[in-house]
């Protein structure tokens, strides 16, 4: 089966095509800042670029409580996504943007949702529930949700084969560092716990997104700042992390400068890899240890010097890296020292074949 992966993300729009051998047979990128997607820009590429399809997978950000597993797309499916914008009104009104466009394209053809909260469905309720009045969380779906549960989902499935282990008996800390970032603890497989909750914004520092800030400070902000929830929560998304800290939202021009001594840009680093090397533990804490430790997205893939800094410090938990390996990792690899207890690794992003598998599995295929 050839699916049609549609990976609507913070930026682009990604269009892959994909064999039943995991082959990328063709792909494309389309610019879509926000909610926007060029539905002529996707004409154009399923038309006279890509080639043809058996079947769709799309990401959708949000599933809420109701979809816990990916599920073929009707009308009362697509109905029920869009009633679980309000949880999501950032990241969901592209995905179902192009979800509308590609459908108009290829309404013949099956399309599958892929969430990326489904991953975290098995998360236990210690780890899903905020401690807030109880009259709060049954009128709201307030808990903890999680994210980047595809991305994860992919660790969970390449590392044992990476390392030639059985997944059932690694506990495995997932690290997807990109624009976005978080951590997931799995087990067995199994996702038991993630820095992301009820919105994208908890958790690590990101490149535009604040991460965890106390929320005393927001609500202090509201009331003497002088500033509406909707400033507030637009400075939360797109001007704070790393952009807030050091002016760049890229961590390489921050490396960059922090190396030559600019104090703003060594600050950001800092701060960025002081609550990563903390929530690596906290994740490692979740499982009673830590067998992998596993690098992902842009930056997890890329930053030699992130993963460094990460991993200096974590030596009580077995971890440690072999700087060469580290400094000329490519695609999937092991960097780890070769008296390390708990080994550390290279993974590509794959967001898209996790779809495509998820796809086929939905269909039978």
């Amino acid at each position: 089966m050839r699916v049609l992966v549609v990976n609507a993300g913070s930026s682009t729009l990604k269009l892959a095509l994909i064999d039943g051998d995991d082959q990328t047979l063709a792909s494309r990128e389309i610019a879509a800042a926000r909610a926007v997607v060029d539905r002529a820009e996707v004409r154009a590429a399923l038309v006279g670029e890509l080639g043809q399809a058996d079947a769709v997978g799309h990401r959708i950000v949000h599933g809420g409580a109701r979809f816990d597993a990916p599920i073929r797309v009707d009308d009362q499916v697509e109905s029920a996504l869009r009633e679980l914008t309000d949880l999501a009104p950032l990241h969901q009104p592209k995905s179902l943007a192009a979800l509308d466009a590609v459908s108009a394209e290829l309404p013949a053809l099956p399309a599958v949702a892929c969430f990326d909260t489904a991953f975290h469905a098995t998360m236990g309720p210690a780890a899903t529930t905020y401690a807030l009045p109880e009259s709060w969380r049954a009128q709201w779906p307030i808990r903890r949700f999680g994210f980047h549960g595809l991305s994860h989902a992919w660790i969970a499935q390449r590392v044992p084969e990476l390392l030639g282990r059985d997944g059932g008996e690694l506990r495995i800390v997932s690290c997807h560092l990109g624009a976005g970032a978080s951590l997931c603890a799995i087990a067995n497989g199994r996702s038991r716990d993630t820095t992301m909750g009820f919105t994208p914004l908890e958790g690590l520092v990101m490149a535009t997104r604040s991460g965890s800030v106390d929320p005393g400070l927001l609500l202090w902000l509201l009331e003497h700042g002088a500033l509406s929830p909707a400033t507030l929560a637009d400075a939360l998304e797109h001007e704070s992390g790393l952009l807030g800290l050091a002016g760049t939202a890229d961590m390489r021009a921050v490396v960059e400068r922090a190396n030559k001594a600019d104090s703003t840009a060594r600050l950001a680093l800092d701060v960025y890899v002081h609550r990563l090397r903390c929530g690596i533990a906290a994740m490692a804490a979740a499982l009673g240890g830590i067998d992998v430790l596993a690098f992902t997205g842009g930056v997890g893939e890329r930053s030699a010097v992130v993963r460094a800094l990460a991993v200096d410090g974590l030596g009580f938990l077995g971890l440690a890296i072999e700087p060469s390996h580290n400094e000329t990792a490519i695609a999937d690899t092991d960097i780890s020292a070769a008296n390390a207890a708990a080994r550390t690794v290279v993974v590509t992003a794959r967001e898209d074949l996790e779809i495509a598998r998820q796809t086929r599995s939905v269909l039978g295929a």
